[in-house]
Parts: C-alpha cells; sequence; structure tokens
C-alpha cells in the first residue's frame, strides 16, 4: 500500500480542504483521513505539498499519426505527466485526420499503452472539409469521447447547426474553433500596435467574436453541449457569458498563455509567441480573467500544440502557430491567478479537474475514497526558472527563461508513481 503522508488535500468536487493522509491500494483510493503505516506499506512524505485530483486537459495536440517528428502519443503523455495531468484528450487534426475508425481507434489503442489516460475526439467534417458531416455514431463505437475541427473553423452555420443537432441527440460535446478567415489578414498575431510595428497584417478580435456570436446562438437553439475553444477577447467572453445566463449548455475554455500573456511577447518571443487565436491586448486578458473569476470560463486547457525547432525557428510569417503547455500549465495559473489574489487556488484547480472531467462523463477530476487513485502532489510556494528541456519532443514555449511559482512534485496514475522531479 502506497500512504501520502501529511499533505494539503484539496479537492474541489468535494469542497475539501485538509491536512492528512491518503491510502492507495489497488489502483484506488482507499481511505482520506488518518492512516496508520504498516511495516512494508510505502511511505510518500507529502508535508510542504498539496495533493489534488490529476489534472485534466481536454485540449492537446499529440501529433500522431503522421506528425509524431513534433510530438507522439508517448513522449505527449510523458509530457503530461511531468505537468501533473492524469487525463488528456487528443485533437482530431492528424494526419490523417480523425474522420474515419481506423484512426481513432488507432489514437485509442495506442493511448492504452501509455502511463496516462489518453482519450480523443474525433472530426465533425470529413477531411475537415466544413461541410460534410462524418459518422458520429461509428467515430463514438471506435473510441471517441467528442468532436470537434480544431484548427479549421468551420464557416457554413448550416453545417455547425446540423452537427450541432448530431452532437446534441448523442448527448456529446462539440467543440469549435471559432476565427472567421475572411476577416484575418495574417494568423497568429493580434491585429493591433504588434502587427503595425512589425508590418504584419494580423487577426483582429472580429474573426474570432462574430463566429463566437454566431455559434452561442446556434447553442441556444440546439440545446448541443457546446465548447467554445481558447477564448481570446473580451467580446467572446461576453457572448458566451449571455449565451450562459439565456441558459445554453456552454462551456468556455481558456489556455494558460491567454490568461497569462499579451500581444507584447510576440515583440520579446517573436513566433514562440504565434498562436491561433492570438494573444491579445491588456484588455482582453483582464476580460478572460474576470471571466474565470465568474465562471464564464470554466474550463482552462492547453491547446498543447508541439512544433519542430527548425519550424519555429522560420520569420512570423512562415513559422506555424502553437506552443507547448503541459508542463507550464498549473505553474502559469499559480503564478498568474492564484499568486495575484485573482482566484482561490482552489478555485484555480476546479477548471483544471473535476470541471474538465464532467464535460466528458470521464472517471476523473476528484479525490474520493474508492475511486481512482488519480493525483498531483505540488508544492505551491515552489520558484522554478522554465528551462529549455521539456519531456515533450517539442521546446516552442515563450515562457522560456521565464519565473514561475508552484511546481509539480510526483503525478500519481492508476495508482503508480509515474512523474516523480
Amino acid at each position: 500500500m502506497l500512504i501520502i503522508k501529511n499533505v494539503r488535500i484539496l479537492d474541489p468536487a468535494s469542497a475539501t480542504d485538509m491536512t492528512g493522509d491518503i491510502s492507495i491500494e489497488n489502483g484506488k483510493i482507499k481511505t482520506i483521513g488518518s492512516v496508520k503505516a504498516g511495516k512494508e506499506d510505502q511511505i510518500l512524505d507529502g508535508s510542504g505539498l498539496i495533493a489534488a485530483p490529476g489534472l485534466v486537459d481536454t485540449h492537446v495536440h499529440f501529433r500522431d499519426p503522421g506528425l509524431t517528428y513534433k510530438e507522439d502519443i508517448y513522449t505527449g503523455a510523458h509530457a503530461a505527466a511531468a505537468g501533473g495531468f492524469t487525463s488528456v484528450v487528443c485533437m482530431a487534426n492528424t494526419k490523417p485526420v480523425g474522420d474515419n475508425v481506423d484512426t481513432v481507434s488507432y489514437v485509442v489503442e495506442k493511448g492504452k499503452k501509455t502511463n496516462i489516460h489518453v482519450y480523443t475526439t474525433a472530426a465533425v467534417t470529413k477531411s475537415f472539409d466544413g461541410k460534410n458531416l462524418t459518422d458520429f455514431q461509428a467515430l463514438l463505437q471506435a473510441g471517441a469521447i467528442g468532436f470537434t475541427d480544431d484548427g479549421i473553423p468551420i464557416k457554413d452555420a448550416g453545417t455547425v447547426k446540423a452537427a450541432m443537432e448530431m452532437a446534441a441527440a448523442l448527448d456529446v460535446p462539440i467543440s469549435l474553433h471559432e476565427e472567421d478567415p475572411e476577416l484575418i489578414v495574417s494568423p497568429g498575431v493580434n491585429q493591433g500596435k504588434v502587427s503595425e510595428k512589425l508590418h504584419y497584417g494580423g487577426a483582429p478580435a472580429k474573426s474570432e467574436y462574430e463566429m463566437v456570436r454566431r455559434d452561442c446562438e446556434l447553442a441556444l437553439q440546439t440545446r448541443a453541449r457546446t465548447v467554445i475553444q481558447h477564448i481570446s477577447s473580451a467580446e467572446s467572453v461576453e457572448a458566451v457569458r449571455q449565451c450562459w445566463k439565456k441558459g445554453g449548455r456552454i462551456y468556455g475554455e481558456v489556455t494558460p498563455q491567454h490568461f497569462s500573456a499579451t500581444e507584447d511577447l510576440v515583440l520579446e518571443k517573436g513566433a514562440l509567441a504565434r498562436v491561433n487565436p492570438p494573444l491579445r491586448t491588456e484588455t482582453d486578458r483582464q476580460a478572460i480573467i474576470e471571466g474565470l473569476k465568474d465562471g464564464t470560463l470554466n474550463i482552462i486547457a492547453t491547446d498543447h500544440a508541439p512544433h519542430s525547432r527548425e519550424e519555429k525557428a522560420k520569420d512570423l510569417k512562415d513559422a506555424p502557430s502553437g506552443m507547448i503547455g503541459l508542463e507550464t500549465s498549473l505553474a502559469l495559473g499559480i503564478t498568474n491567478l492564484v499568486k495575484t489574489g485573482e482566484l482561490e487556488l482552489m478555485d484555480l484547480l476546479e477548471k483544471m479537474t473535476i470541471n474538465p472531467a464532467m464535460l466528458y462523463h470521464l472517471n476523473a477530476g476528484r479525490l474520493t475514497e474508492g475511486g481512482p487513485a488519480d493525483l498531483v502532489l505540488f508544492d505551491p510556494e515552489k520558484k522554478w526558472v522554465v528551462e529549455e528541456q521539456f519531456y515533450s519532443k517539442a521546446s516552442n514555449s515563450p515562457f522560456i527563461g521565464m519565473e514561475l511559482t508552484g511546481q509539480v512534485q510526483y503525478t500519481i496514475c492508476g495508482g503508480k508513481v509515474i512523474f516523480e522531479r
């Protein structure tokens, strides 16, 4: 039996905040409270640490199949474990696209061979064409747990509505990447002072929020469980807020980069800070934080998007958009939300554990006796500098060199210690 002694236990699902012990046996949590250790028990000293449910990330790109020089399911899982994540949901923009049973089954089966829980979505439309819906039922039977064309916006409102109706009938989430390409001059950088200084066309906030407004209305009409992905603008936050107030089954997703940084980071980090949708203004960042505080934005997900060093070394206009995020996510939240007084630690963890788990009906995101022994143990006060070496294959993070607070010390999945610092 593994016993974690003298640890602060935080479980948002049950509002538990206590100091005590946790015993683990046969992959399950046996006892939460006070545990007397036997001679043969393995003891882990949790003094000064916080034990929370293993983190859940509903938006990752593991690039497998087809683009495994960037990342693969095994390395992605290792990066997740290093970041405290025990459950992740992969996006469908692989090569080939996850629009067929074979590709979805491949990800599901390979994910089972990792040390965490790897789930996958499937594509909404065939080959991401934005017009022809995939066979939702067949893809669910193959193991998909939701649908998204993430990376590509679905321009046609009729297609979105039909997809939402199907998702609602099957009671599965549909997640939407909201950027109207017709309004974008150049992707990855906010259209504003920074794009002007760099003589780079940029992507205006309007390209996002106009689609968000449209899809919030469709979500109200269809009653689909709808995720608005990686929200970046103040207007988008407000659109989701109003949809939620009207009773929409809406989930506002935000990434650590969008609550931690602004477009100014592009001036310092160049293509490493190029991401779709782009980092925007301080006004937008503050609106995102307000959305986190009032519950409009109820899920924090990384949009972990690995690229090779050679790809990100290209000029801003030629480099791909995206950054890795699994290994810095919790620390960015502690540093930029908790330590600044914007959120309580329990609130941050809620958006990284039980909320994303409930979205996909996962048996995760909570600490309960008899439940799965999936935990993260972290030091909330530990200061560390982000280095260029990651467990991910990729190192495309604009946060390299920055000092953050809060560091994962252990990750436990299925009762086994799968990461130890």
